[in-house]
C-alpha cells in the first residue's frame, strides 16, 4: 500500500480530510497519513482504540514511536495518558491495549539502526526552554544522528524567521492554529515538508502547540527499504 509515499512532495492533511479505516484488529481504526509497504510498512498514522480494544503481544522489528493525543493508552508496562511520548526501539515488544479508549500518533519503521533508546516521557510535566525567537518555547523529546523531535509552543502573534529544513520537517498541530505563507492549519492538521523546503511560520490570536520532527526525511531509516 502506498499513501503519500513520495517523500519529495509536500503533504498537508487537515482534520476535515480524516477518514479512519479498520485495522486488522476489531476496535482499532487508522487514519493513514503516509505509508510505504503492506501491513508491515514505514507508516505514520492517527490510530484510535475503542474502549477495551487491544493487540496480542508483538515485536516491532523497525521500532515504534507514539504520542498519546487523547484518552489513556496501556500496555503490560504501564498506563500512558494524553501527552505521553513513547519510543520502543527496534526489537522491542509489548502488548498494547486501551481500557477506556485513546487516540495516538503512531510512527513505525522510522528509526536509525543504532537508535536503541527506549523512552517514556510525560510531556505535561516536561521542561520548556526558550526558543529562537520571543514567544517560542520548546520541549525536546528525542534527538539522534541529526533527527530531532520536540513539542513547540507558540504564543499568540509569534513570528518566526524564514528558514530551510535540509532534512525535511513533519508537524502535527495539537492546539490552536499554525500558519505559514502557504496556508493555515488548525488543531489536528498534519504537514510534511520535504528536504530543503522553506517557509516562514507564525501564529495569530490563538497561538499553537505543535509536535515537530526534523531531519528524518532521507536519513537512511530502517523503513526506507519499503520506499520505491
Amino acid at each position: 500500500m502506498q499513501i503519500n509515499h513520495d517523500f519529495s512532495q509536500r503533504v498537508v492533511i487537515l482534520p476535515k480530510d480524516y477518514h479512519f479505516v479498520p485495522s486488522p484488529l476489531a476496535g482499532v481504526t487508522r487514519m493513514m497519513l503516509d505509508r510505504a509497504g503492506a501491513e508491515v510498512a514505514r507508516a505514520t498514522s492517527i490510530v484510535r482504540y475503542a474502549a477495551g480494544a487491544g493487540y496480542s503481544s508483538h515485536q516491532h522489528a523497525g521500532g515504534e514511536e507514539i504520542f498519546v493525543l487523547a484518552g489513556v493508552f496501556n500496555d503490560e508496562h504501564g498506563s500512558y495518558p494524553a501527552g505521553t511520548y513513547l519510543r520502543n526501539p527496534p526489537g522491542s515488544s509489548h502488548q498494547p491495549f486501551s481500557l477506556t479508549g485513546c487516540t495516538l500518533l503512531v510512527k513505525l519503521w522510522q528509526f536509525n539502526a543504532d537508535d536503541t533508546t527506549q523512552l517514556t516521557l510525560d510531556t505535561k510535566a516536561g521542561n520548556w526552554h526558550q526558543g529562537l525567537v520571543p514567544g517560542l518555547t520548546v520541549q525536546p523529546l528525542h534527538a539522534h544522528n541529526g533527527i530531532n523531535t520536540a513539542l513547540v509552543r507558540w504564543a499568540p502573534n509569534t513570528q518566526f524567521n524564514p528558514h530551510t529544513h535540509p532534512g525535511g520537517e513533519e508537524i502535527l498541530v495539537l492546539e490552536g492554529c499554525f500558519f505559514d505563507e502557504h496556508g493555515q492549519y488548525p488543531a489536528g492538521s498534519w504537514l510534511r515538508n520535504p528536504r530543503y523546503s522553506k517557509h516562514q511560520p507564525y501564529t495569530q490570536a490563538d497561538g499553537a502547540l505543535i509536535y515537530v520532527k526534523t531531519g528524518h526525511l532521507g536519513a537512511g531509516l530502517l523503513g526506507d527499504k519499503f520506499i520505491r
